[in-house]
C-alpha cells in the first residue's frame, strides 16, 4: 500500500511538472523610474512658414513592463506645465498664461493609464493625455530602444513614442489672423518622448509617483 502511494506520488509530481514546461512563459513586470537627465519630452508646432521646437525640462515617471510582454506594460508620466522651453523669454511666458497652458491653474500635463499592443515590428501605446485640464485617449507610435547595463551596475530601459495632438482639442486656441490671411501657429502638435529609465531597487519600487525624480537623480549624482 505503501509502496503504491510512492507511485501515485511520483506520477503526480511529474503531471505537474510537465503541465508547467507545457504553458507559456509567465510574464515578470520590473518597476523602472524615468532618469530626467537622459530623457527628452519635446514638441513641434508650425509658427508661418517654419516649425518652432520646445520642450518642457520638468518631469517625472515610473513604469512597469517585462520585455517579453511588453502588452503587460503599465506607467505614469508626469509633466510640470511651467517647464515650458522655446528658447525665447518673452514665448515662454506667453504660453504660460492664460492664452495658452494656464499652468497656475493646470500646473501638471500626465499621461496615464497607458495600454501597449504590437504593432508590426514596433508598437502602439494608447494612454490618457490629461492637459489644460482636458483628457482624451491618444495614440502614440513607440519604439523600445532595447535594455542596457550602466558602469554603474544599473539597468536600464529605453523608449522612443511620437503622436501628433490637435491644440484645440485641449482648448490651446489662441492664434493670430494674419492680414494676408491665414493665421500665425499652426493646431497640429508633433510630440515626441526620448525616455531612459532605470531598474527600480527593492527599496525605491514602491516608492510614491512622486519619488521618481528623487531617485533617478540620486543615481545621476553618483555618476559625476
Amino acid at each position: 500500500m505503501h509502496r503504491s502511494n510512492q507511485v501515485i506520488n511520483k506520477v503526480r509530481l511529474t503531471s505537474l511538472a510537465l503541465a508547467a514546461f507545457a504553458l507559456p512563459s509567465l510574464a515578470f513586470a520590473a518597476d523602472y523610474v524615468v532618469d530626467k537627465g537622459h530623457s527628452h519630452v519635446g514638441f513641434t508646432v508650425k509658427h508661418l512658414v517654419s516649425k518652432v521646437k520646445g520642450q518642457f525640462n520638468d518631469f517625472e515617471g515610473k513604469f512597469s513592463f517585462d520585455p517579453a510582454a511588453l502588452d503587460t506594460a503599465t506607467g505614469k508620466f508626469v509633466v510640470k506645465a511651467k517647464s515650458i522651453y522655446t528658447g525665447d523669454d518673452k514665448r515662454d511666458a506667453h504660453l504660460r498664461n492664460e492664452d495658452f497652458f494656464d499652468v497656475k491653474k493646470y500646473p501638471e500635463i500626465v499621461l496615464d493609464k497607458i495600454k501597449v499592443s504590437p504593432n508590426g515590428d514596433k508598437f502602439k501605446l494608447v494612454g490618457d493625455l490629461t492637459m489644460h485640464g482636458v483628457t482624451k485617449s491618444v495614440s502614440f507610435d513607440l519604439e523600445f530602444g532595447g535594455l542596457a547595463a550602466d558602469p554603474w551596475g544599473n539597468q536600464r530601459a529605453g523608449f522612443t513614442a511620437t503622436t501628433i495632438i490637435n491644440r484645440k482639442d485641449y482648448g490651446l486656441i489662441w492664434n493670430k489672423v494674419l492680414d494676408a490671411g491665414g493665421v500665425m501657429i499652426g493646431e497640429d502638435v508633433a510630440l515626441e518622448l526620448q525616455v531612459e529609465a532605470i531598474l527600480a531597487k527593492a527599496g525605491d519600487a514602491k516608492a510614491p509617483e512622486g519619488d521618481a525624480k528623487k531617485a533617478a537623480n540620486k543615481d545621476h549624482k553618483k555618476k559625476h
